[in-house]
């Protein structure tokens, strides 16, 4: 093996170490005691979207890597592939809160009915068409006004 396929093949091995390290590090952290951590922002949906649409990286530097808790209107659940997802209303109507239920909220999330407000936290991960939580759970199903 020449120096040159020797440097290619260390430099590729060192992509993929760096690669699985951000993979395992840093976008699947495990936030498993979400309901013991308070939420660090809490906010409604309706302006969280709005902040991510004024300016993402402003909102991003605000809101990405945190625990927030949102509060909403339920516009609709899901069950797709062994996948919970709750999506809230906000004042534009091609974006909403997408919130990505854990696995043992699924009993709770199936009694969630269209229009009802409701209290979730999770982990804000940035904002695509719509403004993204992760490892999500249920704080309240009944917001008093």
């Amino acid at each position: 093996m020449n120096t040159k396929n020797k440097i290619v093949l260390l430099l590729s091995i060192l992509l993929l170490v760096a690669g699985l390290y951000m993979y395992y590090g840093i976008y699947n952290r495990s936030y498993k005691n979400i309901e013991t951590i308070s939420a660090e922002v809490k906010i409604s949906s309706t302006e969280l979207v709005s902040s991510f649409m004024m300016n993402e990286k402003f909102a991003n530097s605000i809101y990405r890597g945190k625990i927030i808790e949102v509060d909403g209107v339920l516009k609709e659940v899901t069950f797709l592939n062994n996948r919970n997802t709750v999506l809230l209303y906000s004042d534009n109507k091609y974006s909403s809160v997408l919130c990505d239920m854990q696995a043992n909220q699924i009993e709770e999330v199936k009694k969630l009915k269209k229009g009802q407000k409701v209290k979730i936290k999770g982990v804000c991960k940035g904002f695509l068409k719509d403004a993204i939580l992760l490892h999500c759970m249920l704080t309240n199903t009944q917001i008093d006004e």
